[in-house]
């Protein structure tokens, strides 16, 4: 089913109104964030995504925060409800990874509250010492 769908690295053809549907709407971590907060999110981010081949539909989106040389976060990862159980998220994931990786960075994390599977399949691991990394919530 996943030869139906394409995977890009691309600031330009992420719809933008759809991201921010998904996210502010349909996400258990950004519930609520306004339209100019994800807009904003998006320009200062690599952005992917995942277009169904036959209606040019985006079915999937992420973006990754990082210095381009050390460091990466994935976040923001989500995928279409009617799309789900296709391989998309496995597209989404690896084609990310694939565009990270001849960077050399040293690390990349992500948080998940439901997807551990998916991102064990491609490597992420929990931290092996929690303690070391902490938190600041600023609002």
């Amino acid at each position: 089913m996943t030869d139906r769908f394409s995977f890009a690295q691309s600031d330009e053809r992420i719809d933008r109104a759809r991201v921010h549907q998904w996210l502010s709407e349909e996400s258990y971590w950004a519930k609520g964030r306004t339209r100019a907060v994800q807009d904003a999110a998006i320009d200062a981010s690599r952005n992917y995504g995942v277009w169904d081949a036959r209606t040019g539909e985006q079915a999937a989106y992420a973006r990754v925060v990082t210095d381009g040389v050390t460091f990466a976060w994935l976040c923001d990862v989500f995928v279409a409800s009617e799309a789900r159980g296709n391989g998309i998220g496995k597209l989404l994931v690896q084609g990310v990874i694939a565009d990270l990786e001849p960077m050399g960075l040293r690390r990349m994390l992500l948080a998940t509250a439901d997807a551990h599977g998916l991102y064990a399949q491609h490597g992420f691991a929990v931290s092996d010492d929690p303690n070391r990394y902490m938190i600041r919530a600023m609002s």
